[in-house]
């Protein structure tokens, strides 16, 4: 296989509107890191995943997704769908408030991502958004 070319996947794991999906998540995404042979994304992944994950089921009503996949490129996109299609809020610097409990989440992923977004997407039926970021695997 040329050096250039990476094995491609894409998993969805489509989870209920319950705190303890980010738990779920969180180990799925580890196992599914593991299997395709990137530890060394494990850690900042699942971190990066569990704020995605976490701000969707927090912040909506509706059921929630996590969406993992690998491109041609190695890039690994990691996102989370809910059902609001409003855009998340700006990211609060790390660094303002480092004793609030809250509302730091897409700073942490803003910091930790090669680069991050969101888009209007729809599952279920519903509209919503996608938050998503990338880490370079290559």
């Amino acid at each position: 296989m040329p050096e250039n070319v990476h094995e491609t996947w894409d998993y969805t794991l489509y989870v209920p509107n319950d705190l303890r999906a980010v738990t779920v998540c969180r180990r799925t995404l580890r196992l599914l890191l593991t299997i395709h042979g990137l530890i060394g994304l494990v850690d900042t992944a699942e971190l990066l995943a569990a704020e995605l994950v976490s701000n969707a089921v927090r912040h909506t009503k509706g059921p929630a997704a996590l969406r993992v996949r690998r491109s041609p490129e190695g890039v690994v996109w990691i996102g989370a769908w809910d059902t609001d299609p409003e855009p998340p809020d700006p990211p609060q610097p790390l660094g303002l408030a480092l004793d609030v409990e809250e509302g730091r989440g897409l700073g942490l992923v803003m910091a930790c991502a090669d680069c991050w977004g969101w888009r209007p997407s729809a599952r279920f039926g519903d509209r919503g958004k996608y938050v998503w970021c990338e880490l370079a695997a290559a």
